[in-house]
């Protein structure tokens, strides 16, 4: 006997996870047709070179399986060389962040020096005891004491760059990552969809399935252009289309991805976390009599293993985690960036040039920081993207992390024994210098920026500070 037809209608949306069953999820890996999406295919440029070689195997036992949309191979084709470069200037402001910080400390303990002479001079007239401390910081042996320090960071710098196995600065014809995704691929890749096809397209996603939240995509809407934003929903319509012309034992449809943004899955979680949204599923089955399963990155090399018998080390495991979880947070809209990752996940340089704009910050300086793909630079990056959402600035795009990060705070006690008080600001710089706290990395940022910028830093700091005490958030730290 049948479902009645109210179950039969919203079954997609009545069954609350995609199935765990071995023997369910085993059909999509063994008799399906398995899609990559665009972000999984350009991770391979962000492993270390054993990593990726383990991978690339795995890969290779789902090859009869594998289909690309064209839309995923544009993107891919598109988005390898930017990956390199990314690495590239990562590991370039990386050194040099090293070297500023080092000569940083130079300075610091040759004033230190200075400190100590000067009470010496004044109080004992102890010139040996000064002689003593000019010998011991003597130019020549601080530069041998920080050598060792700069020669074992340069060492592990090096170390990644040759761990990576890829030349950053290799043309096209020497990417050794190229031609093995077109040999596991082969032919089965999407044709170009022609102009009429794709314009209409486009128009669907703009102004009919955007406007009403209507999934996959419309997260995306706020991109430069109507085809940027409609990257997702051009490379669903290819799957539906490709999909529906497939043997009916072959409607099966495992899509892997690292984007869990809120125009993929559902923003409520339940106890397996978040789901899907049903009407992908939905969609799949109406339009094309097709099964559809949506996994990540990492769950989706676990069932390589347990299905088609791949092999992968558990260091491999937790590069691919490493990666996913990356790449994962920065494009989620409903994540939450403290202070404690925010050194961990690299901001979207658009809305961190968004905020930047959004304020008038005009210095060369910070457009440098901003720019950077450094992680030192990062927690900058979050607190301008969080802080110009906060008040008022600018919109906050739906794929915004929210960020929860403070650079000043107002209270009798400050958040960390680290953070300095309002008075190390000279008077008229800072309100409330007696009640305040500013955060340690705040401060040496404003010392290094030009005067142009730094009343527009204070003032933005100190309205989140009194913003903070107004509403009370408690995180904010």
């Amino acid at each position: 006997m049948s479902d009645p037809v109210l179950l039969q209608r919203f079954a997609a949306w009545l069954r609350p996870q995609p199935s765990a069953d071995d023997v369910e999820r085993r059909a999509f890996f063994q008799d399906g047709i398995i899609v990559l999406d665009t972000n999984v295919l350009l991770s391979l440029y962000e492993y270390t070179e054993t990593s990726r070689e383990e991978v690339l195997a795995a890969l290779q036992q789902a090859a009869g399986r594998l289909w690309m949309p064209y839309q995923v191979g544009l993107e891919f084709v598109r988005g390898r060389r930017s990956t390199l470069e990314s690495r590239k200037r990562a590991l370039s402001d990386a050194a040099a962040e090293v070297n500023k910080k080092l000569m940083a400390a130079r300075k610091a303990i040759v004033e230190a020096r200075n400190v100590v002479c000067a009470q010496l001079n004044k109080y004992a007239r102890a010139e040996g005891e000064i002689a003593e401390l000019n010998s011991l910081v003597a130019d020549g042996l601080v530069d041998q004491h920080l050598d060792v320090y700069r020669q074992a960071f340069k060492r592990h710098l090096d170390m990644l760059k040759s761990d990576h196995g890829l030349a950053l600065s290799s043309s096209d014809a020497e990417d050794p990552i190229l031609p093995r995704i077109a040999d596991l691929y082969g032919d089965s890749i999407g044709e170009q969809p022609d102009d009429e096809v794709l314009r209409k397209r486009i128009e669907d996603a703009t102004t009919f399935r955007f406007p009403n939240k209507i999934p996959p995509g419309f997260a995306d809407s706020g991109k430069e252009t109507p085809l940027q934003s409609a990257g997702d929903f051009l490379l669903w319509e290819e799957l539906i289309e490709h999909v529906s012309q497939l043997p009916e034992d072959r409607r099966r449809v495992l899509f892997v991805s690292n984007d869990t943004k809120e125009d993929w899955y559902q923003s409520e979680s339940g106890a397996s976390g978040p789901r899907p949204w049903p009407s992908l599923i939905d969609e799949l089955q109406r339009r094309a009599s097709a099964s559809l399963r949506i996994e990540t990155q990492l769950k989706f090399y676990g069932g390589i293993k347990e299905f088609l018998d791949a092999e992968l080390a558990d260091d491999t495991y937790a590069e691919i985690e490493r990666v996913s979880e990356a790449f994962d947070f920065a494009s989620m809209g409903r994540a939450v960036v403290t202070t404690e990752n925010a050194t961990r996940l690299q901001p979207p340089q658009e809305a961190a040039l968004a905020a930047l704009k959004s304020v008038g910050l005009t210095s060369s300086t910070l457009r440098s920081v901003i720019e950077s793909t450094s992680p030192s630079h990062w927690l900058f990056q979050w607190w301008l993207i969080g802080v110009t959402t906060q008040l008022g600035r600018r919109e906050r795009e739906a794929s915004e992390p929210i960020v929860e990060i403070a650079a000043a705070w107002r209270g009798p006690h400050p958040p960390s024994p680290l953070w300095r008080p309002g008075t190390d600001f000279a008077p008229g710089e800072w309100l409330h210098r007696d009640s305040s706290w500013i955060a340690p990395w705040f401060m040496e940022l404003i010392d290094s920026t030009p005067q142009v910028d730094r009343t527009m830093l204070r003032g933005l700091a100190a309205q989140q500070a009194a913003e903070i005490r107004k509403e009370g958030y408690p995180t904010w730290r």
